[in-house]
């Protein structure tokens, strides 16, 4: 990659990474007064996509969202523990939020300039950067999204993958039949029972899928991503206080990767370490907590209780074979790039 190339890269990052806000008022916004009140963040979560949100055999929640959720509760209540996962399909989640039935969501959720400014809502940033691709089954013999005129797709109804697939298929002047089915559950089954050639969502929700599969050597994620889809958490407007907590936590998680503060080693750095950046992350120098109405120690219970965002990211999706690509840092060519916590 060129030094030119690089920077490009890097201000892209950056551009996306931090959206505009309102000033912050001096009083704690109704949301965060509620979860100081309840005890308890509500966050919004997928009804059941691996390595992103879903419950294991005893019920306990796990994936980059869920664990996303926890961290949150971390830096706020002191305790990752007090969540309240609320399953949202791709119809209610928006709903949820704007109705006040969650306080986030945080739902393999794709940021939007329509969903940004019209909902009543506002994203604190991206959590996974993915892409919008095409699994069909390896005995059909298609090697691209090009070979796919004429194919029934199975679809959720009120995603952007919806209207992505709606653009290619026009962009490529080739026909598709949907099958809009809107419970992840039961589109995945209707995939694997053929009643469509295809299944499209983002590709990280096809590895997932295809993990499901009787036999997931019988299924091919084509190497086509036809869209960007930048995933991270949701929030209502009109609480800065929430949405600058929101926002610095996942800057938090990765900055604590690139400083190489781990859930193992935060208390140890926080005992020892002379390091400038790194006392100022583990609340050992400096006042950054007081700015976001929270303590010093806001950011060490978060990687405590989760990890860094590159431990987050092994522990969930490397199951799924996704390789970090656009979500390793910076500094390794990805696009995952925190402002400087100070």
């Amino acid at each position: 990659m060129t030094k030119t190339a690089w920077f490009k890269r890097l201000a892209i990052a950056a551009a996306i990474a931090v959206p505009a806000m309102a000033p912050l008022s001096a009083s704690a916004g109704p949301t965060l007064d509620a979860i100081k009140s309840k005890g308890m963040l509500r966050c919004g979560v997928n009804t059941g996509l691996l390595g992103f949100s879903a419950p294991d055999s005893q019920g306990k929640w796990t994936g980059l969202d869920a664990d996303f959720c926890k961290a949150v509760a971390a830096v706020i209540l002191g305790d990752p523990n007090k969540v309240q996962f609320v399953p949202t399909n791709a119809q209610n989640r928006f709903t949820a939020l704007q109705s006040g039935e969650v306080d986030m969501l945080s739902r393999n959720t794709t940021w939007t300039s329509s969903r940004d400014a019209t909902l009543g809502s506002v994203f604190a940033g991206t959590l996974f950067y993915d892409g919008q691709g095409f699994m069909v089954k390896k005995s059909a013999n298609i090697k691209r999204a090009s070979q796919l005129n004429g194919a029934t797709v199975c679809v959720q109804p009120g995603t952007t993958t919806e209207l992505n697939l709606s653009d290619y298929f026009r962009t490529k002047k080739m026909t598709f039949k949907p099958v809009v089915i809107a419970e992840l559950n039961q589109i995945e089954q209707a995939f694997f029972a053929g009643r469509c050639d295809v299944y499209t969502t983002d590709i990280s929700g096809l590895a997932a899928t295809r993990l499901k599969a009787p036999n997931k050597d019988d299924y091919v994620v084509l190497p086509d991503a036809i869209s960007k889809e930048p995933l991270g958490p949701m929030i209502r407007r009109g609480d800065w206080e929430f949405f600058t907590i929101v926002r610095w936590t996942l800057f938090g998680l990765i900055e604590a990767e690139e400083y190489g503060i781990t859930a193992a080693n935060a208390d140890k750095l926080k005992a020892e370490s002379k390091e400038p950046p790194i006392q100022r992350l583990v609340g050992t120098s400096g006042d950054v907590g007081k700015g976001l109405g929270l303590d010093n120690d806001w950011l060490l219970r978060a990687v405590k209780s989760v990890g860094n965002y590159g431990e987050m990211y092994v522990r969930n999706i490397g199951p799924l074979g996704i390789e970090r690509g656009q979500n390793a840092l910076w500094k390794d060519d990805g696009l995952m790039y925190a402002p400087p916590i100070r």
